[in-house]
């Protein structure tokens, strides 16, 4: 079965009869062939096609809300004025879109970055770690999530070039096929890892919360056992010849120029084959906002639990 649910242009220009938030939540990639939200004009883009892969400090440049800054550029004073200007203006683009078809989702969200990957993706020869080439969950974005959803906006910005995805499923399909492997699940299929906060997460959290007051960008130190087992699992689909070789459920799907897609990113496993020049904007939306809690990955990682004993519960 196919994760992508296609938009029409007529359900992305009327909220009210666009399904975009049970597609979203049910774990599909929310594919939109015309770009629903207004982007840069055309001299700007190519600029950014141009201009930017030579300016480039990181592989990506990114604007940061929570400290007004921009990352990854190597670059004089205007330029770096400029770049900040065009990825502001998408990101108010791209909250206003989300704020009108998916409202539920905005409540008191984590607007993360919003960044432009000017760098063809495909042989890029990187770590498995760092590749997007290979398929992956999503996880520890920005800090510590606790089990808030990592909600990602793709735009296809190129003048010729499509950009291919691939997944292998769900989250929910990939625990039930690798979590043993991963080390997620005992042999019992029972959650063999904690996925809450104890004491000292807590202690934790309230130190880096308290510190980014002054440094917002402290918090993205902070981390839980969600997050943690999340990059444990993330970590496995990389490592492991076996994930990587395995073909079950693999499909490839392909973004042309001028399209748009968002997807929750810790519950549909994906990799960028290939693909040059893309917008990607990242928000934390909170898991007490969703409409379908259940396919969340800490609700099904939390209905893995062992039972307790009557007695070791109640002491």
């Amino acid at each position: 079965m196919t994760v992508v649910a296609t938009i029409t242009d007529e359900q992305a220009t009327a909220p009210s009869q666009a399904s975009i938030g049970e597609a979203l939540e049910s774990s599909h990639i929310v594919f939109f062939p015309t770009c629903p939200i207004r982007l840069p004009d055309a001299a700007t883009l190519h600029y950014l096609r141009s201009e930017l892969p030579a300016r480039l400090r990181l592989k990506n440049v990114s604007y940061h809300p929570e400290a007004d800054r921009i990352t990854g550029l190597a670059a004089d004073g205007d330029t770096t004025t400029r770049v900040t200007r065009i990825l502001k203006d998408h990101l108010a683009e791209v909250s206003g879109f989300l704020r009108a078809h998916v409202p539920h989702l905005s409540r008191e969200w984590t607007i993360g970055t919003c960044s432009v990957r000017p760098i063809q993706e495909r042989g890029r020869n990187l770590k498995p770690h760092a590749s997007n080439e290979l398929v992956h969950i999503d996880a520890g974005a920005y800090g510590a999530t606790d089990g808030d959803r990592i909600l990602r906006f793709f735009v296809n910005f190129s003048d010729h070039e499509d950009r291919v995805w691939a997944s292998k499923g769900t989250f929910e399909q990939i625990l039930e096929r690798f979590g043993r492997n991963a080390g997620l699940l005992d042999a019992q299929g029972c959650l063999a890892v904690r996925v809450t906060k104890n004491r000292a997460d807590r202690t934790l959290s309230a130190l880096l919360s308290a510190l980014a007051r002054v440094n917002p960008l402290a918090r993205l130190l902070d981390t839980s056992p969600y997050d943690r087992a999340m990059r444990r699992l993330h970590n496995y689909m990389k490592d492991d010849p076996g994930f990587r070789q395995d073909q079950r459920d693999y499909e490839e799907m392909r973004f042309p120029p001028g399209s748009a897609w968002m997807v929750f990113t810790d519950s549909v496993s994906h990799a960028s084959l290939s693909g040059q020049f893309a917008f990607v904007t990242t928000i934390l939306v909170r898991r007490a906002a969703l409409r379908y809690p259940q396919f969340a990955p800490f609700t099904l990682l939390k209905a893995r639990e062992p039972a307790r004993h009557p007695l070791a519960a109640a002491s």
